[in-house]
């Protein structure tokens, strides 16, 4: 298990999951993968499998339709797995805090399924690019 945190540390691969968000932050993510932030530089990849993550990168308010399919995704991840709510709404269901259809913010559904998951908050709406580099090293320098 020590080899599995060690990889994560040192290159970190995302999985984006957008869960019922307004695109602002999914606009910001993409932002951080142009050369001008060029996060590859710290080893973070952005992967099309959760399969292949060590972390998801989850943007939005849970919406009812969306829950099942996070829980799937975690599921999927292999463990250790950190869990990065992006933005506002992820961290504290932002402006839709009282809609409807909105379940919870990000980390009452995770915890539903594992009470020990590791979860980082990069709150903003949106966060900027600065600030999510910030919160992804700081919490893996954490581990």
């Amino acid at each position: 298990m020590s080899w599995r945190i060690q990889a994560l540390k040192k290159s970190p691969w995302v999985f984006h999951v957008n869960t019922g968000a307004c695109n602002n932050c999914d606009i910001e993510i993409v932002d951080l993968l142009t050369p001008r932030f060029d996060v590859e530089r710290f080893g973070i990849k952005l992967v099309g499998s959760p399969r292949h993550a060590d972390a998801l990168l989850v943007t939005g308010a849970v919406t009812a339709q969306a829950a099942p399919r996070l829980r799937e995704i975690y599921r999927q991840t292999p463990k250790p797995c950190v869990v990065f709510a992006i933005g506002a709404c992820a961290c504290d269901k932002g402006i839709f805090h009282s809609g409807y259809h909105i379940v919870g913010p990000v980390d009452k559904i995770i915890r539903e399924i594992d009470p020990n998951a590791i979860i980082a908050y990069v709150p903003g709406c949106p966060p900027k690019p600065e600030a999510m580099i910030f919160g992804v090293v700081k919490a893996l320098s954490a581990l």
